[in-house]
């Protein structure tokens, strides 16, 4: 096959060091337009980015030349890091070290965006690690419940 095709969307989950809650109401779609910067910036897609307060989700689409690592390394790194000029009256900001990335088939991108644009009423019943329990279960990752805590 001459040429390369590829449709790349992942569901990436990673919350703020500790959990602490410091993605405050004048925080939140600023560092969310932040973040869909850096994803162009790599010649990625944001299709949805959304959060509650110790945590954030994004639904991107990713170029098949990007390793998921590096690039949640400088995604971290770089939002972290102007989050930390941009609003230094806040405190040190920190993301916590790991993350989730679960791939989304084409047909489930819009099921997807949804869930995300909906964070602030889903946790209103279900805590972060429930949720984060449940993505693991439903995508069979195996993981060590000290982790979740």
């Amino acid at each position: 096959m001459p040429e390369t095709f590829t449709c790349l969307h992942y569901h990436l989950v990673f919350t703020t060091k500790n959990r602490v809650r410091s993605i405050t109401p004048a925080i939140n779609s600023r560092l969310h337009e932040y973040l869909g910067g850096v994803v162009r910036s790599a010649n990625g897609i944001p299709i949805q980015i959304g959060g509650t307060d110790d945590h954030v989700h994004l639904l991107v689409t990713l170029h098949q030349n990007i390793a998921l690592a590096d690039f949640m390394r400088e995604l971290k790194a770089a939002s972290s890091g102007w989050v930390n000029a941009a609003f230094a009256d806040v405190g040190e900001f920190r993301w916590q070290r790991g993350y989730g990335a679960f791939t989304v088939s084409h047909s489930s991108v819009d099921s997807v965006k949804e869930y995300i644009a909906n964070q602030e009423e889903h946790h209103r019943k279900m805590l972060f690690t429930e949720e984060l329990r449940a993505l693991l279960t439903r995508h069979e990752i195996e993981f060590d419940e000290r982790y979740l805590e």
